[in-house]
């Protein structure tokens, strides 16, 4: 019986699709809720899965065509078993020739489909080692499967109690060559820029900076931080979840910085949803701890490390991160001491964190080293007066040099 996959089901958000990588070839086996084919969108990939054990027949969509919500792909003969005859995948033929040892272009993190990256998780492969032979240089499953034969071949050559040497990585480009590589540019990329540039060019975007002393932060993280692991199974004590608490309570002295414009009209909320900005593979995401009011710094920390793996394993869902009243970003992480961080909208502000850097601080006539961090509000001028933005950020200085107040609410 023919089964037609088609494409997920797409949110009003999104308008369509592309083919990012097929990891099953007409002819190959299939099994029962396996993965067929990624859809990437301009915010998250989809996981199409086969709905019955059977056998691919048939691709209408290649990898890099636009395809539309429930838009037909392929089709599966259910039931049916792979021919003899049929055509091994290429990878499959001379596993031990496979580029196994090919280092990621340009020396960054090679892109992962997300049956990849867990197979490689699996076996122990580092993707970095594996050259992709997907779209724009992704790095698909068949490309691990090649991966990890030739590593088992490799092993089991190697003379006995002596762990073969590492080979010398190749160079990309060889010195003096001018070469270049064109790769097309990923949807959430694409998106992302367009969204930027979007911002620019319809705010009145305007900066405020100002200055925290971490150190309260940094001695109570210190003390307390086995002790909160211990009690919250796991969950470590980071200083996102301080920043989130007085930003929450910050958007609720200054409404203005936690709403939106529509059209004509500005809409003020009644809640606090704070977006996180998070790196992954395919680019910046802003996955969105929902009613962060009432969450404890326990339940924000564990809300960020599992957005952090999410991402990391291409997981992240449209609903995590639709919606979103501010936006906070940690270019500290990365080595940022300062920088414009420019608003997500329709929000009209975005808190920017920096690196943690020990500078000379007059204190009570006195000069004292202490760990300071610059913060950055870029904000909407349209709807947001300098006032407001001041304020709203000495209000999180003040709740961040002394988070007895985030405690107790005052």
């Amino acid at each position: 019986m023919a089964i037609e996959i088609k494409a997920p089901t797409f949110p009003e958000s999104v308008a369509d699709g592309t083919v990012a990588t097929w990891h099953k070839k007409p002819g190959e086996a299939v099994k029962r809720d396996e993965l067929i084919v990624d859809i990437e969108t301009d915010k998250v990939v989809m996981e199409v899965l086969a709905e019955a054990d059977g056998v691919l027949s048939e691709i209408v969509k290649n990898e890099g065509d636009t395809v539309l919500s429930g838009e037909l792909l392929g089709r599966l003969d259910a039931g049916a078993t792979a021919s003899a005859a049929a055509p091994a995948p290429a990878q499959a033929q001379a596993p031990a020739a496979a580029p196994a040892a090919a280092p990621s272009e340009g020396g960054e993190d090679p892109i992962l489909a997300p049956a990849a990256r867990k197979l490689a998780e699996e076996n122990g492969i580092d993707p970095n080692s594996i050259r992709g032979t997907g779209k724009g240089g992704r790095v698909t499953k068949e490309d691990v499967v090649a991966a990890v034969e030739a590593k088992k071949s490799g092993a089991s050559s190697a003379p006995a109690g002596k762990p073969s040497a590492p080979a010398a990585a190749a160079p990309i480009f060889a010195a003096g060559d001018r070469v270049e590589k064109r790769v097309p540019m990923t949807r959430l990329r694409a998106k992302v820029a367009e969204r930027l540039v979007e911002a620019q060019s319809s705010m009145a975007m305007l900066t405020t900076f100002n200055e925290v002393n971490m150190k309260p932060i940094m001695d109570l993280r210190s003390k307390y931080k086995d002790l909160f692991e211990k009690k919250h199974n796991g969950v470590r004590l980071g200083f996102m979840s301080f920043f989130v608490k007085a930003a929450v309570e910050a958007l609720k002295r200054q409404p203005g910085v936690n709403a939106s414009i529509d059209g004509n009209d500005i809409v003020y909320h009644g809640y606090q949803d704070i977006g996180v900005a998070v790196s992954s593979d395919r680019g910046l995401v802003v996955p969105v701890l929902r009613n962060a009011e009432f969450m404890s710094l326990a339940e924000i920390e564990g809300g960020i490390a599992d957005f952090g793996k999410k991402a990391k394993a291409g997981k992240l869902t449209i609903e995590d991160m639709t919606g979103g009243t501010f936006t906070i970003s940690n270019g500290g992480v990365f080595g940022s001491l300062l920088s414009t961080p420019i608003v997500n909208p329709p929000q009209t502000a975005i808190l920017g964190m920096h690196k943690i850097q020990e500078r000379p601080m007059a204190v009570n006539g006195q000069v004292v080293i202490l760990p300071m961090m610059y913060l950055a509000l870029s904000y909407d001028h349209r709807l947001i007066d300098g006032k407001e933005a001041v304020t709203f950020l000495v209000t999180m200085k003040d709740l961040l040099e002394d988070p007895a107040r985030l405690l107790l609410d005052i």
